[in-house]
């Protein structure tokens, strides 16, 4: 359509055009943006070439790489039967070749060639004048991810583990390999969950804590559970789960449900259970995750027990959104919360860790393209880019075990959980990537909640604050940047485990601790390094001293209140775990 004023193309056909090209672009790499990568091998590739000096540095240790793996060559054509008792062994600090079969002629050839490339890579994307660190970070991430595809370990021709069961079964486990194979693959297929999954079914095997839905909206079921001592302290314990996830991650089996642990310790609990939106909820944003979510929660909280103040407590997401709320409250002098206690969640996002490699302006302009059509981002788009953050323990590992070697992991509640994915609607994803990860918004003072920006330092109420050592999401040291954003009390605690892990980690657990300090109100800053150097460390779960913390925040314990409110507007709706957490 041309314009008969100026000639032009009519301006209103041009977004359309962009939006059908985005979109196919999106389906074309499945949400995951070309751009982002070619840009970070050009900005390496270019700055490599005129670096003269790294050029010969890299061909150097290339020259002695060959060197060393020709030194093995000749060993073994020296000894073709040296093993694992040989003098001349190489240790080698990677879990995937710790068998003594990799020592064996040619296998211990293979892992030299594979451990002298991944080398090399390391050292050729490091270091190199010039290069964006991001861009850097990505590059290292993408060889790693290539090197991976290409391990000897992942080929049953050039694993001598494999080689071995297969001869000694004839066969059988790449039989039942294959077998495993094509189930996973069918139930893929059809939209149904992996294998073993039938053993934890919610409100049956996990999510079992007894209790009431006492409000359900649009947005959420808060459920109240059930007390099980004969008094409870006055202040109940609300919990914000993210909405990435279902919030049974902390009610997963009795023996170790975090929910449960609470309302054991005396503690009146009540936890959100998020809807699993769909494309109708495209428009749903921060605001109404806000509205719906922690200010109703709140509202039906200090209607069922009223006169007390809330300890109000939120993992992950649902911890970022709590800071935010929590300032707001303070901004506006609602003074309903008595402490707020924040488990792996970050509050300043300026160095969120591995997972900043999938959130830029290219990947999010590509993702909001992909939601547009759908009205929401899949469960499998975010599970993917959580798999390749650690390829080796989700991805190849498992293949080797199920396909080649032919036996099947053991399903456990947690990676149960993990396979129960949620979606996540279009404008708020799209709020919380923009505002919080590209902006860093909330750490900067500029986050608005009904049109004024709230600050985390206004925050006044003491604060506990998890994070877990190994945490791939939400990294520690991002965590712990809390102690620059607020001068509040500050209660840290830096636990062994992952993002999840070590959130569940019940009391009696093997190989875990913990260490735990109390920054006074308005003292003054220490290093996050410093800190983990200073602090003791304690065995077991943290658990018993959030448990401790919460006590000692508390008044002196009284009869449990009533489930519900009906007189409030607050009735029992239905038995825990609720439908939300169904869909």
């Amino acid at each position: 359509m041309t314009n008969k004023k100026n000639g032009n193309i009519d301006s209103a056909i041009n977004p359309k055009l962009d939006g059908d090209a985005h979109v196919a672009w999106a389906q074309a790499w499945s949400s995951i943006s070309p751009e982002t990568s070619l840009l970070a091998w050009v900005d390496w590739a270019s700055h490599l070439a005129n670096s003269p000096g790294k050029q010969a540095e890299l061909l150097a240790f290339a020259a002695s790489l060959s060197e060393q793996w020709m030194a093995v060559l000749k060993k073994n054509r020296a000894n073709p039967n040296r093993g694992a008792t040989a003098p001349d062994r190489s240790p080698v600090n990677d879990r995937r070749f710790n068998d003594s079969a990799w020592d064996q002629w040619p296998y211990d050839l293979f892992r030299s060639s594979f451990v002298n490339q991944t080398k090399w890579w390391e050292q050729a994307t490091q270091g190199v004048w010039g290069v964006d660190p991001k861009h850097q970070r990505l590059l290292a991430f993408g060889a790693k991810q290539w090197l991976e595809m290409l391990s000897p370990a992942h080929a049953a021709v050039f694993n001598p583990v494999v080689l071995k069961r297969t001869i000694a079964e004839q066969g059988a486990n790449l039989a039942r390999g294959t077998s495993n194979f094509l189930d996973d693959l069918r139930r893929q297929l059809s939209g149904q969950p992996p294998a073993g999954t039938e053993n934890f079914v919610v409100g049956r095997d996990v999510a079992v804590t007894e209790g009431k839905v006492v409000l359900r909206n649009r947005l959420i079921e808060l459920i109240q559970y059930t007390p099980t001592t004969e008094k409870v302290h006055p202040e109940p314990i609300m919990i914000i789960p993210a909405w990435i996830m279902k919030y049974y991650v902390l009610d997963l089996s009795p023996h170790n449900s975090l929910i449960r642990y609470l309302v054991a310790q005396g503690h009146t609990v009540f936890c959100i259970s998020w809807r699993n939106p769909d494309a109708e909820d495209r428009d749903l944003g921060m605001d109404e995750y806000l509205e719906f979510g922690l200010h109703a929660a709140l509202d039906a909280v200090t209607s069922v027990v009223p006169g007390h103040g809330v300890h109000a407590a939120g993992y992950c997401l649902g911890g970022t959104l709590l800071a935010i709320g929590a300032s707001a409250m303070a901004r506006d002098g609602d003074t309903r919360l008595v402490s707020v206690s924040l488990l792996a969640a970050q509050t300043d996002f300026s160095e969120p860790g591995e997972l900043s490699l999938f959130i830029n302006e290219s990947q999010v302009a590509l993702l909001e393209a992909s939601m547009a059509q759908t009205g929401y981002l899949t469960s499998d788009q975010m599970s993917g880019a959580f798999q390749l953050l650690r390829s080796y323990d989700l991805i190849w590992s498992r293949m080797i075990d199920e396909y080649l070697l032919g036996d099947r992991r053991p399903m456990t509640d947690l990676m149960a959980w993990n396979a129960d994915g949620t979606r996540l609607p279009a404008k708020m994803h799209s709020q919380y990537l923009r505002r919080l990860y590209l902006n860093n918004d909330l750490s900067a003072g500029r986050y608005p909640v009904t049109g004024r920006p709230v600050s985390v330092g206004d925050i006044a109420v003491p604060v506990f604050c998890v994070g877990t050592a190994s945490d791939h999401i939400a990294p520690w040291r991002s965590v712990y940047k809390l102690h620059l954003l607020s001068s509040a009390e500050l209660t840290f605690v830096l636990t062994t485990g992952g993002h999840n892990g070590g959130i569940v980690s019940e009391p009696g657990r093997g190989k875990r601790q913990y260490q735990i300090h109390t920054r006074a109100a308005g003292d003054g800053y220490m290093a996050p390094d410093e800190w983990q150097a200073t602090m003791q460390t304690h065995p077991d779960s943290w658990w018993p001293a959030w448990s401790a913390w919460l006590r000692e925040r508390s008044g002196d314990v009284v009869a449990p209140p009533l489930i519900g409110a009906e007189s409030s507007g607050y009735p029992t709706v239905c038995d825990a775990p609720g439908e939300y957490v169904r869909n």
